[in-house]
């Protein structure tokens, strides 16, 4: 009886530890305290962050800015209206679902032209930190809360916590758990 309570004990902890990295992805504050606003240097605060696929970026804004997410070019000339999606519910999380640059403005006249834009750099692997520069892809829906399925550049957003598990969703820890349910599979 106790071989079966043993073997049971080690299904759930590899189930657990099939499950951790997905519970690793972090969600980071676009500006940190600041938000989405005027008068924030984005650009600074995207090259202090590290994001990789599967991340999230939380924009949080007042009625009077949108978030679009813009092409390359786009996001250059801060040229509204052709935005891969677009939102305005004041907060909107995106999901960074591929590696490379995703590029982000207001939509609201001149606000973008003042600053009020992002390019994120997502690296391809979780906690990678350095990603590959790719240009983003066009198929993102219009309205709502959005994901991207474009590639994005240097990480924005308040990095809220390394990981919302701490050290219980630590790769480390994943690993002993992993092993200790080996050993008592194979020795019970």
């Amino acid at each position: 009886m106790a071989g079966v309570g043993g073997r049971f004990v080690c299904v759930v902890a590899v189930v657990f530890c099939m499950l951790v990295p997905s519970c690793l992805a972090t969600v980071y504050t676009v500006g940190d305290t600041s938000g989405w606003t005027l008068g924030v240097d984005y650009t600074t605060w995207a090259g202090s962050n590290t994001v990789a696929v599967g991340d999230s970026i939380v924009f949080n804004y007042g009625s009077s800015h949108s978030v679009d997410e813009v092409s390359a070019s786009d996001y250059k000339s801060c040229t509204t209206g052709n935005a891969i999606s677009t939102d305005n519910s004041g907060a909107t999380t995106i999901t960074l679902k591929t590696a490379g640059t995703h590029y982000f403005i207001c939509g609201v006249a001149s606000h973008c032209s003042t600053g009020m834009k992002l390019a994120v750099t997502v690296g391809s692997g979780s906690g990678s930190g350095t990603g590959s520069t790719t240009p983003p892809s066009s198929s993102s829906p219009t309205g709502g809360t959005s994901t991207s399925t474009s590639t994005t550049t240097k990480s924005p957003a308040v990095n809220t916590s390394e990981s919302s598990l701490g050290v219980v969703g630590s790769p480390f820890v994943g690993l002993v758990i992993t092993w200790v349910a080996s050993f008592v599979l194979i020795f019970s």
